[in-house]
């Protein structure tokens, strides 16, 4: 009998309709036999091959990653055994040779050599967290596609309204469209129910709404379902923002240490809590993450040369969220990272020096969830530690040239 850390081991191949199921086994020569079993996806069918798993006493399962139908399968061995999810690129088998209990047997084998790529699956509490944050980034997206659909529709009917309102889907735009679908044609009318710090008159505005008076009845009808679609989706994503905010509720000191980042802010927070956990526990240096989300340098190395350093794929919210928070860090006024941007960008270009910030930030993050510290803001000020460090290395190049170095405090300036 084949006996892993946790119990004898089982690999499953993951499909939509069936599992192939085997359990490895030891013989007295050395050589390992499998039990094979085929079951179902359903309910019944999942229940049934967790009670056959107990029945062999199995500890440990490993299964690869097939889009997103090893899920339930995954739920239902949770607490009962000890899971691995294995990246399906790291089992793959020779060409022409792919069959569902090979497959199944291969997983097997690759993990007790320690030859597969396993995947980062967080507990159920924090899956629901990245459900709603992930829910919640696609509603937004949803948002800008819906407004670019409206621009398009009211170009088409010849009203010019994004001409003259900074925000398409803003108050005082809003307020008219919700007019125009309504019926209202009346140019003074509508042009009277933009904001005053509009910065266009009622004149411009008048003349960038004529197209109303052409509006047919099927083209107001479908502008009220474009603001319909826009307040619906408005709804859920503050649904979302309240229902994520009590879940993480106590851990709303990590959320506010990470917000205090610049490019960072309270939603950002949240999202990265939601990708990498409270206290990123799963990753015990800031290394080990920076390579988990893809924003270290790659190495693709072949007889001592290497043919790119291109970042590894890693996972994309969280390339997203660390992207766009470098851009918003080097626009910040005396911090730190603009300071950094300004002396990289000459040497590495825009690309390169905002994916260089975003390695800073991760990991910044990292120091602030697994270590508990807080963000401290030198800004133009420069860190004590390193001003010591470049001044040890300076007396090292001097002294190496033959200069006799000898270092002297600063004076106190005088108090008068």
């Amino acid at each position: 009998m084949l006996m892993g850390d946790h119990g004898r081991i089982a690999g499953i191949d993951v499909h939509k309709k069936m599992l192939a199921v085997v359990v490895a086994e030891g013989s007295s020569e050395g050589q390992l036999r499998f039990e094979r079993a085929r079951f179902g996806t359903m309910d019944s069918e999942l229940r049934r091959m967790g009670e056959w798993l107990r029945e062999r006493n199995v500890g440990e399962v490993v299964m690869e990653s097939t889009a997103q139908y090893w899920k339930p399968v995954w739920q239902q061995l949770e607490g009962q055994c000890q899971l691995y999810l294995a990246q399906a690129q790291s089992n793959r088998g020779p060409r022409g040779r792919k069959r569902d209990f090979v497959d199944a047997e291969r997983l097997v084998r690759r993990q007790m050599a320690g030859e597969l790529i396993l995947s980062f699956v967080p507990d159920g509490e924090q899956r629901m967290w990245r459900i709603m944050s992930r829910t919640k980034y696609q509603l937004r997206r949803d948002r800008v596609r819906l407004q670019n659909q409206l621009e398009t529709f009211l170009e088409e009917a010849r009203i010019k309204l994004s001409s003259f309102v900074s925000d398409l889907l803003g108050i005082s735009s809003l307020r008219i469209l919700e007019a125009l679908s309504k019926g209202e044609s009346d140019l003074p009318k509508l042009a009277a129910m933009g904001d005053a710090n509009l910065r266009a008159t009622p004149e411009q505005l008048q003349d960038a709404l004529q197209g109303a008076k052409h509006l047919s009845e099927p083209q107001r009808q479908i502008l009220g379902l474009f603001l319909a679609r826009l307040k619906l989706i408005d709804e859920q994503i503050e649904s979302l923002n309240s229902n994520l905010g009590q879940s993480l509720r106590q851990y709303n000191d990590a959320v506010v240490r990470l917000a205090e980042v610049p490019g960072l802010g309270a939603d950002s927070a949240q999202q990265v809590i939601a990708e990498v956990g409270p206290g990123a526990a799963t990753f015990p240096s800031p290394q080990e993450l920076c390579s988990w989300v893809g924003t270290c340098p790659g190495k693709e190395e072949s007889a001592e040369v290497s043919k790119s350093n291109r970042s590894p794929k890693g996972n994309r919210m969280m390339r997203r969220l660390l992207n766009q928070a470098a851009n918003a860090a080097v626009k910040t006024k005396g911090s730190v990272f603009q300071n950094l941007y300004r002396r990289w960008v000459p040497r590495l270009g825009h690309n390169k020096a905002i994916w260089a910030i975003a390695n800073r930030l991760c990991r910044l993050v990292w120091k602030i969830l697994h270590q508990g510290d807080r963000y401290i803001e030198y800004g133009d000020r420069s860190n004590p530690k390193t001003i010591k460090e470049r001044a040890k290395r300076m007396v090292r190049e001097l002294k190496a040239l033959g200069y006799q170095v000898q270092i002297a405090l600063p004076a106190e300036p005088s108090v008068e």
